[in-house]
């Protein structure tokens, strides 16, 4: 479990409309066997080299596809399985959110650098990538393969349309600003940022406003009725003002 903290995991680019894909396989009933021959055919056409073997660019996209939706770990299950019935009600527009934070759930990295992206964006309107990278070698180590994968983050954060290129070569601007209203979103969001951290715990505010969800907006939502229905979540409250949220299994 606690590999997924030290891991950088993502070296390519993952595409939006390619998790839809898996999504909406793995809702409709398909086996993983199922699923893998799906996307061996629809996605090869995407890569210089359609050529299937194991651990080719092809193989290794849907290994990180299949992870998220079709065989997460075993403490991602439950997460996974009620990120799967979200998927089943919300309309399509909605989505994005949701596999934003399976993405994040996963793949911790992805929320490291969509943590510096928020910041930034927060702070001065846009992201240089190089700004980005120096950050992230910071906490990862000073490795040419963590600036590599960040590129790759990066370039999935435009293809799904939260960042758009500036004229500025390596500088992003924010793209889609989605007000998230819907409050099981919200709680979702909420739960899978907390499983990107290894303490599985912070304070219900800064995990709402964190940067690392800076493609949305959870301001018009009252999350804390939901959250302390869930069996998932505990909530603690500190005075008025201060309230903790924390994973039931990090305790």
């Amino acid at each position: 479990m606690r590999d997924r903290y030290s891991q950088i995991g993502i070296d390519r680019l993952i595409r939006l409309s390619w998790l839809e894909k898996v999504a909406a396989l793995t809702v409709s009933g398909n086996s993983s066997a199922e699923i893998k021959h799906i996307l061996q055919n629809d996605l090869k056409s995407s890569f210089r080299s359609g050529r299937t073997d194991v651990r080719g660019s092809l193989d290794k996209t849907i290994t990180i596809l299949m992870k998220l939706w079709t065989k997460p770990p075993k403490e991602l299950a439950l997460l996974q399985k009620n990120g799967l019935e979200l998927i089943k009600y919300c309309p399509k527009n909605k989505h994005l959110a949701i596999h934003w934070g399976m993405m994040m759930a996963m793949y911790p990295f992805w929320a490291s650098v969509a943590t510096q992206v928020g910041r930034l964006l927060a702070l001065q309107g846009t992201a240089s990538a190089n700004h980005v990278q120096r950050r992230l070698r910071e906490q990862y180590g000073e490795r040419e393969t963590v600036s590599r994968r960040t590129r790759y983050v990066l370039r999935s954060f435009v293809d799904w349309r939260v960042l758009k290129e500036t004229d500025s070569s390596g500088v992003y601007a924010s793209g889609v600003d989605m007000p998230v209203k819907d409050t099981a979103i919200a709680v979702w969001l909420i739960e899978t940022s907390l499983h990107a951290q290894p303490n599985g715990s912070a304070p219900l505010r800064d995990t709402m406003d964190s940067p690392r969800l800076f493609p949305f907006n959870l301001s018009a939502v009252q999350v804390e009725p939901l959250l302390k229905t869930s069996d998932r979540i505990d909530i603690i409250r500190h005075g008025l003002d201060d309230t903790l949220v924390i994973l039931k299994n990090s305790q």
